[in-house]
């Protein structure tokens, strides 16, 4: 009878999924305001759904105090499931409310953004539509750029100033953060080793510009148009370099502001659609904008 009480108590109990994006989109940003502003809320009302969210399970979510905010034992728990429940949600939400439909849809995306934030989307996209075949090209935000207005893409998403120019929809916002190996000797090095990708690079001229702000004197060590070789030679001591906040590997961490460092303003990514798309690269490109927004 104990198990059968117990049964019944969890299906009395039901997670609210509008609860669990906020959290789950709290958690990618690392901050309540850039929440907030993500998800087209005060400040205010994603605390008071986390608090809603957190009595619903009897849980605390989140440590939290005025200079950090980090997950509890119980919060880094509870991520992966609500994630997973939220592409489902989306999932059988495209397959009820989208018709079926055929075709191949072309997409451009920068290296470190298809690697931290795509999958799940496209992986999302591809369930609820399985006649659409996804050809998704990583690259230089330059080189695809070129390529897109060569018609050889139906949809990119590029790195780019915020409200820069060049037409497209903004659908994700980054904080830039100056990142380096434990340890590594910042203020005692001039000048200041970097490394980065060729330019014209978001990263690159975000960090140049920052440093001769200030006055810091600094030096192209080594040039990288992978991102995994400029995370390597960070990890090998070969200078710093610049990422978005929540796309630090391990191995790396950063920088104190006891370096001196400047502060870098975030950048944002943008999602740019070919003239009179095809039916599959126009409802992918909707999928992206709301997925992201979420």
């Amino acid at each position: 009878m104990a198990t059968i009480d117990g049964v019944n108590g969890l299906m009395n109990r039901n997670l609210d999924l509008d609860l669990l994006r906020c959290f789950s989109v709290i958690a990618a940003e690392g901050s309540f305001t850039k929440a907030g502003e993500r998800l087209g809320r005060t400040q205010s009302t994603i605390s008071l759904q986390v608090k809603r969210l957190e009595e619903q399970l009897g849980l605390s979510l989140f440590d939290r105090t005025s200079r950090s905010l980090a997950l509890t034992p119980d919060g880094d728990r509870l991520l992966g499931p609500a994630r997973e429940l939220l592409r489902l949600h989306d999932v059988t939400l495209a397959k009820i409310t989208e018709p079926d439909f055929s075709g191949v849809v072309r997409l451009g995306v920068p290296e470190d953004f298809a690697t931290a934030h795509l999958p799940q989307v496209l992986a999302a996209f591809a369930e609820a539509h399985p006649l659409v075949d996804l050809e998704v090209t990583c690259d230089l935000t330059l080189n695809l750029l070129e390529r897109f207005r060569a018609g050889d893409f139906d949809l990119v998403l590029v790195k780019r100033e915020p409200k820069g120019s060049g037409g497209g929809a903004r659908v994700w916002r980054e904080a830039l953060l100056w990142v380096a190996r434990p340890s590594f000797p910042i203020r005692e090095i001039d000048p200041l080793p970097l490394v980065v990708s060729p330019t014209p690079c978001v990263y690159r001229k975000r960090a140049c510009d920052a440093l001769n702000a200030i006055g810091r004197r600094w030096r192209v060590a080594y040039t990288s148009t992978s991102l995994a070789g400029a995370q390597s030679a960070v990890r090998a001591g070969l200078g710093i370099t610049v990422l978005p906040q929540n796309m630090i590997p391990a191995g790396l961490e950063p920088v104190s502001p006891a370096a001196m460092l400047p502060a870098l303003h975030d950048t944002e990514v943008a999602l740019l659609v070919a003239h009179a798309p095809a039916e599959p690269a126009r409802r992918l490109a909707q999928h992206i904008r709301d997925a992201l927004s979420h």
